[in-house]
């Protein structure tokens, strides 16, 4: 019989894809002993169960009440009796952490009964009426399914008439008619009355939470990290326990390291006499969590205790709810923590200095995305700029745009290419898709533990929290400053989120120290030394090799300092652009062989010339040169651009020059439909006569440079679309045949692979054929993913794909990240049927994906032998090649 309830004293730390993450490590602290109220998990297995059939399980009903049957026996009470009642929560609990994106409803269990014996028992109306207000306004948009907007209208216009700065401000009679208020409106906006039965509040709550699970703010965040959609929410219901007794009272988040920078030490917001969704909503500002040790020094004593005893078993950073309840400290949740990229490497670094973790340990909790960040700009420190306020660092990084106010305007005009700062008092989860479009997320309210901190760590974004400095008026659109700046919507702002600064205009950015390092090699302490360890341990480890696209020898040069081992990319075409298009011209217009010829000889000492470059640059590692591959038109001026001047000149009765005549015959001659599918690549050396000769003379004539000057040049030449065997052969017996003359002419021997790239279905579903002509492969998986989907992408990413992602037809653009199921496939069947036909076949990838991290990994399990990128990506490549030869790389959770 399945079991779709688990109380805190059955669970583990492992059981976190049946129990969510929050019912998982409540079980631990459980466990370990330490004080968490005492309460059950309904299963991630009944959400999927709910999810699909629109009913809740078989059975689940009768265990739910089973379970609170014996909480209640264990705590003396039942569920909102009369006196002294028994109160429950009711949070989501997903396998990853999902922070504000589902649903929570606390003091389950109060009604107009109940909150009276709360008020005796207690001994404070106040609080009472303040938990029964709560549950109310929480029941009544969760569950009930009001603009919670106005529930928070009534409560401003109630602290408008009573002159009161915060809710703290309204005493109980305050309260009870704002309950009274509250229900009047549940009443009018669904026809429906506040269920007073306690059962009935606990059950509806329970399916709610199940339901946020498809909300569209969670299925956006899991879009954007990557989270699948089927694994659906646990709930955990929990005994509650009240941060809002009073001053003696309160709730904090706590992290065992700074989450931001790494720092050993505790880092955390506190707010007494509140509940715990006080802290993180940011309706009022939070004091450091060491002015608790001030308020309580006891609890602060044992809150130090309990978090270093949970950092050495998670031995990760942990992140920590707690709740002080009249000077007794609670345990509520604890999880591995967020953290931004800095923080990452910082952390795992000191891990494996402490003796906590290993190496490979620390390489599996650190990522690509992560590295990427560092490699991003900072202000530069030297820049004179106005501060227009100071707030908290919640996620470092620098970044400029436009002030926006809302969600939706941050959207619209990212939407249009603007770069945006999105600012608001504090941010909700109802904000997520305006701080996946801004650059930046600013608020005047709120720690480090708000929604917009923890949700702009998690997306690598720049965020500066609680500049109380900063007056947001979202209505007028503008916010102004402590001296009366006024910053309209769509003045350029700059965040600092390393510094907790924001300032007038866009700030100048330099290169970060991790950059400095890649560039140089040298290193200093903190961040850059623990990126510096693990690159040197993914080195150590990784078995795919890691090559660059490059083109020039500039970027072969700063591909080499990066660590790159070789060029698996070099387009040919590049060289042909600029002054040289018009030897191209001349080459395409030409009348007779002769003509033609004249045009190529010219040509062959510029494109030796180049290629002489690239391979010093890379001497002694391979350099894959790829033959002209775009079709020749692109050479040629605009179609529309040369008819619109030469019918201007006859308008004005003026003879055409005779050269744009000609070239406009040119280009109407060689137009097609679909370029991408036409006259290119393979199919252009078997039709240009000459090409292919002139472009592998310059090839082997500049290895012969080479070697004269002492070098070690290691070119090989890849064929581009190659769709049949037939195409590859005539091919090679061209390049050998000028590779021979060339090294006869010389006296100097001339040996380069010849291969071919992998980009049409037909060539991976014939790879075994291809095989036998091909001495290494490589994938060109922008050109495959479009001919596998039938994608032009050019068109397609922005003519439909926000629709396609927002619609989950696919988890990321299969231009971004590979599409394992289908362009995957096709990669392991040309994988297998090449080295079935040739064993010690050499196999990479020169597409955009191959530094893509989640891609690389994919790569690595394929069997390829290396993967090649931009320049930049080179050392998130090398970090992810790494990871992915580690017998897992799932580290910590701190997604």
């Amino acid at each position: 019989m399945v079991r779709y309830v688990y109380d805190f004293r059955e669970g583990r730390r492992d059981m976190a894809d049946l129990l969510g993450g929050k019912g998982a490590n409540l079980a631990e602290m459980t466990r370990l002993g330490l004080p968490v109220p005492p309460g059950f998990t309904v299963t991630t297995d009944a959400c999927r169960v709910f999810l699909t059939t629109g009913a809740e399980p078989e059975g689940m009903s009768a265990e739910v009440s089973g379970h609170l049957s014996a909480l209640e026996d264990s705590a003396g009470r039942r569920l909102g009796q009369r006196d002294d009642p028994l109160l429950v929560s009711v949070r989501s609990g997903a396998r990853f952490s999902m922070p504000g994106m589902m649903e929570t409803v606390l003091d389950i269990g109060l009604n107009d009964e109940s909150v009276l014996g709360l008020a005796k028992t207690s001994g404070n109306d106040r609080f009472a009426w303040d938990s029964y207000r709560r549950l109310v306004q929480m029941f009544g948009s969760t569950v009930m399914g009001v603009d919670a907007t106005l529930f928070d209208e009534a409560m401003t216009l109630l602290k408008q008439d009573r002159g009161a700065l915060d809710d703290l401000h309204l005493d109980a009679a305050d309260l009870a008619g704002l309950v009274e208020a509250y229900k009047r409106l549940i009443l009018g906006e669904t026809g429906q009355a506040f269920p007073q039965s306690p059962a009935e509040q606990l059950r509806l709550a329970i399916l709610a939470v199940f339901r946020s699970w498809n909300g569209e703010r969670a299925r956006l965040y899991r879009r954007r990290e990557q989270i699948p959609d089927d694994l659906g929410t646990a709930v955990t219901v929990q005994r509650m326990v009240y941060g809002n007794l009073g001053p003696d009272s309160g709730s904090g988040v706590a992290f065992t390291r700074d989450p931001a920078t790494g720092r050993r030490g505790l880092y955390g917001d506190y707010l007494a006499n509140a509940q715990g969704e006080d802290v993180v909503a940011g309706i009022r500002n939070t004091v450091p969590l060491t002015e608790l040790e001030r308020f309580d020094p006891d609890a602060y004593g044992r809150l130090r205790e309990h978090m270093e005893r949970l950092e050495r078993h998670y031995r990760d950073l942990c992140d920590i709810e707690f709740t002080i309840e009249r000077g007794t400290l609670w345990m509520l949740q604890t999880r591995v923590g967020k953290r931004t990229a800095e923080a990452a490497f910082a952390i795992a670094a000191q891990l494996v200095e402490e003796g906590r973790i290993t190496s490979e340990e620390a390489l599996a909790r650190v990522s690509g995305d992560g590295l990427a960040r560092l490699m991003f700009p900072r202000f530069d420190a030297d820049a004179t700029a106005e501060a227009l306020a100071h707030g908290l660092a919640a996620s470092p990084g620098a970044a400029v745009g436009g002030a926006v106010f809302d969600s939706a305007e941050a959207v619209r005009r990212a939407a249009a290419g603007e770069k945006v700062v999105l600012v608001r008092q504090e941010t909700t989860p109802d904000d997520l898709p305006g701080m996946v479009a801004a650059e930046a997320v600013l608020t005047s309210r709120g720690g480090k533990t708000s929604h917009a901190a923890v949700v702009a760590r998690g997306m690598g974004k720049v965020c500066v929290c609680g500049a109380e400095g900063l007056s947001v008026d979202t209505e007028a659109r503008r916010f102004t400053t402590s001296d009366g700046t006024v910053v309209e919507e769509g003045t350029v702002i700059s965040v600092d989120g390393s510094a907790g600064a924001v300032y007038a205009g866009a700030v100048p950015m330099v290169a970060s120290e991790a950059m400095r390092y890649l560039e140089t090699g040298e290193q200093s302490d903190g961040v850059v030394a623990a990126v510096a360890g693990a690159l040197q341990q993914a080195d150590s480890v990784r078995r795919l090799e890691v090559r660059a696209n490059a083109d020039t020898p500039q970027d072969a040069e700063r591909a080499r300092r990066f660590g790159a081992q070789g060029i698996g990319l070099c387009r040919t075409e590049h060289m042909f652009l600029g002054e040289r298009r018009k030897l191209v011209e001349e080459m395409i217009l030409a009348r007779d062989d002769a003509e033609r010829e004249r045009a190529l000889a010219a040509l062959l000492p510029l494109q030796r010339q180049d290629f002489v470059g690239i391979l010093e640059a890379m001497d002694g590692l391979p350099v894959t040169i790829r033959l002209l591959d775009p079709p020749l038109h692109e050479f040629l001026p605009d179609r529309t651009q040369l008819a619109v001047r030469i019918a201007a000149a006859e308008a004005r009765g003026e003879q055409p020059a005779a050269h744009e005549v000609e070239l406009l015959d040119a280009v109407n001659r060689m137009h097609e439909e679909n370029p991408m599918l036409g006259l290119r690549g393979v199919r252009l050396g078997l039709v240009v006569p000459g090409l292919v000769a002139m472009q592998v003379r310059a090839v082997g004539e500049a290895v012969v440079a080479r070697i004269r000057a002492g070098g070690s040049p290691q070119a090989e030449i890849m064929v581009p679309l190659v769709g049949a065997v037939e195409e590859l052969r005539i091919e090679r017996v061209e390049v050998e045949r000028v590779l021979a003359e060339v090294s006869a002419e010389a006296g100097v021997p001339v040996r380069c692979p010849v291969g071919t790239m992998i980009e049409l279905p037909r060539a991976a579903l014939t790879a075994g054929r291809i095989a036998e002509e091909a001495q290494f492969f490589s994938f060109g998986t922008n050109d495959l993913t479009q001919t596998t989907w039938g994608f032009s992408r050019d068109d397609v990413e922005a003519a439909f794909f926000s629709t396609y992602l927002d619609k989950g037809v696919f988890p990321a653009s299969p231009f971004e990240t590979i599409d394992r199921d289908g362009v995957g496939r096709l990669v392991r069947i040309a994988v297998d049927e090449g080295r079935a036909t040739r064993p010690d076949l050499k196999i990479g990838v020169c597409g955009e994906h191959g530094g893509d991290p989640d891609s690389v990994h994919f790569f690595h399990a394929a069997g390829l032998d290396y993967v090649s990128c931009s320049p930049f990506r080179v050392p998130v490549a090398r970090l992810e090649a790494g990871r992915a030869a580690l017998p897992t790389t799932e580290g910590s959770d701190s997604r």
